[in-house]
């Protein structure tokens, strides 16, 4: 009977530990699948384009994955346009797109939030006219074909630029073109200017003349353009601690630029950086980044706007045809809505926070 009683209790004792370790296997391989599904949800796609900001090194280095531990891929998109496209379809969290495709966007009830300023335009956007088109002038369009992505800063300044030359939508045939399309068609003569970036504005300047560029017109009418970061809102609250890191990234590379100005030349892993989606010719200039239009005064953060209101509290922007929409001072209100913090969000002592509509 002892006997019986020892071999039972040993059996019990045997199924007792057979049991504590399946409790033990089954939780860790539920840890593992929480971290699993936890790393899955950890992911991140963020849309850019051919814009020269500081941001682009940090871009580089994958700081925003190396600080956060997310899985960050990055997508390249022609346009503003499509960037915005891309949000709405949900393929795309955070994304660099112009003022106008920012203020289309909102008007358009989209979920997205503007939350920095990469730069002021300036004179990094510039019409082009082929040399032997007869165009110096932009009142000397007339006729001519016009190339520009729709929807862009570039397609509002020159949509502006006609008004005041006293030109009508139907004066000038106005063409929906990416600038890689623009590239093209200028190289078959397709087009008689265009209204562009770098890299494809370096291009055609080679064998075109500039007419005007972004920082004149808005130096004659109050009326600035720049590039930003947006991000879906959604998206954003359930990542606070992704947005918070995201932004003193931003932040420290704006800062950098400011401060240390010969650090971010073509000579420099910095410039090579920013210059890296123009081309060889930037890349082998001595001046860099700095031999070509650059935004203006890169790295202006939120803490800037409030300098810039009077750049876009009398816009018009741009709609998605040749011709000034009709909606176009519901689009200004929501551009002006940018700069006076109606939609966006700001960094404060390192935290991210909401600025509610007001």
């Amino acid at each position: 009977m002892k006997t019986l009683a020892r071999r039972f209790g040993s059996t019990r004792t045997q199924v007792s530990r057979i049991a504590r370790t399946l409790l033990v296997l089954c939780a860790a391989g539920a840890a593992c699948t929480a971290t699993r599904a936890f790393a899955a949800d950890k992911e991140v796609t963020i849309a850019y384009q051919d814009m020269m900001v500081p941001w682009r090194y940090a871009q580089q280095l994958d700081e925003a994955g190396k600080a956060t531990g997310y899985k960050v891929s990055y997508r390249k998109f022609g346009g503003g346009g499509d960037v915005i496209r891309a949000m709405a379809s949900g393929n795309v969290q955070l994304g660099e797109a112009g003022s106008s495709p920012v203020a289309a966007g909102l008007s358009q009830g989209l979920p997205i939030q503007l939350f920095w300023i990469l730069d002021n335009i300036n004179n990094a956007e510039a019409l082009v006219a082929r040399k032997g088109s007869g165009v110096t002038t932009i009142a000397q369009l007339k006729g001519k074909r016009l190339g520009v992505p729709f929807v862009s800063t570039s397609h509002f300044h020159a949509l502006l630029a006609l008004k005041r030359a006293g030109l009508q939508p139907g004066d000038v045939k106005v063409l929906n073109m990416r600038p890689a399309e623009i590239a093209a068609a200028w190289e078959r003569g397709d087009i008689d200017a265009a209204y562009v970036w770098n890299p494809v504005l370096g291009k055609i300047e080679q064998n075109g003349t500039v007419v005007t560029t972004s920082g004149k017109i808005a130096a004659e009418t109050g009326l600035a353009t720049f590039d930003g970061f947006v991000v879906n809102r959604d998206w954003a609250k359930a990542n606070q601690p992704f947005m918070a890191a995201f932004v003193q990234i931003l932040a420290k590379g704006d800062a950098d630029y400011r401060a240390h100005p010969d650090q971010w030349t073509g000579a420099t892993p910095k410039g090579r950086a920013v210059a890296g989606g123009v081309g060889r010719r930037a890349r082998r200039s001595a001046g860099g980044a700095r031999a070509l239009r650059v935004p203006h005064a890169a790295g202006a953060g939120i803490g800037q706007v409030a300098r810039r209101r009077q750049c876009v509290r009398r816009g018009e922007i741009a709609g998605g045809d040749g011709g000034l929409p009709q909606g176009a001072e519901d689009l200004a209100e929501h551009a002006a809505g940018l700069f006076r913090g109606r939609h966006r969000r700001i960094r404060e002592s390192g935290r991210w926070h909401q600025v509610t509509r007001t």
